[in-house]
């Protein structure tokens, strides 16, 4: 069973290299924990294994040192989520990030048409990459043509879903799980969901909850983490060193 605890928490050796699991907070962004960590342990070379969006929470698996020339193996692996799609609301960034709109949702829509439908995303599937994404077009982040209000051509990129499972239906809301590969946006099949539906929808709520067989329970809170391991508190300092 892989946990927080097979990282050397009395002898942490963050130069040489260690695997950090993180339960991200709402409304950070990947690279501000990396940040966070990274002042806190007081070593450069610090990097995540796969972007969480700003507004999700959820595992991020933090490598240090040496232990960097392993994360293309982290971010191979097999990613959950857990969350919420909203029927009849939609944002140009498929999320709660940019304005939210309304769209008629179907009188005749029901549970069973629900579950029917999330069958069709099941295995794999072509996707279009957000225009809210940091996917690289012609050198720049489509990010900084979504913020011109510019948008570009994309091309339709292969995932594939594993799991779909519909938890709870609460119409609008729709509670999910998801099990996918590396590369897929929940929030793009929020949207193609809704419109498999006859109408829009967004991704309100994002949890991932595990990262191959690291589970999001066995990771430490950001402030938990930096408590432990500053360097610069005595204590931890003596411990580290």
């Amino acid at each position: 069973m892989i946990t927080k605890k097979t990282m050397n928490q009395t002898h942490p050796d963050f130069q040489a290299g260690e695997v950090i699991l993180i339960d991200k907070p709402a409304f950070w962004s990947s690279f501000k924990v990396v940040h966070k960590v990274r002042k806190a342990i007081g070593v450069k070379k610090v990097g995540h294994a796969g972007t969480l969006d700003p507004f999700a929470t959820g595992l991020l698996i933090l490598c240090t040192g040496n232990k960097t020339k392993e994360i293309t193996k982290y971010q191979d692996m097999k990613k959950t989520y857990s969350g919420v799609i909203t029927l009849g609301k939609y944002s140009d960034s498929m999320d709660t990030e940019t304005e939210m709109k309304d769209y008629p949702v179907p009188v005749e829509l029901d549970e069973s048409k629900v579950i029917q439908t999330s069958k069709l995303f099941i295995g794999e599937i072509e996707q279009i990459p957000p225009i809210y994404s940091a996917v690289k077009k012609a050198g720049k982040s489509l990010y900084a043509y979504a913020r011109k209000g510019k948008t570009v051509e994309r091309e339709p990129r292969k995932v594939t879903v594993y799991k779909f499972d519909i938890e709870k239906i609460s119409l609008p809301e729709i509670h999910f799980t998801i099990e996918c590969s590396k590369g897929t946006y929940i929030r793009v099949i929020a949207d193609d969901f809704g419109k498999a539906l006859g109408t829009r929808a967004m991704l309100t709520s994002l949890r991932r909850t595990a990262i191959g067989d690291y589970k999001v329970e066995d990771a430490f809170q950001v402030d938990e983490f930096v408590e432990k391991f500053d360097y610069k508190n005595e204590t931890n300092k003596q411990m580290i060193s």
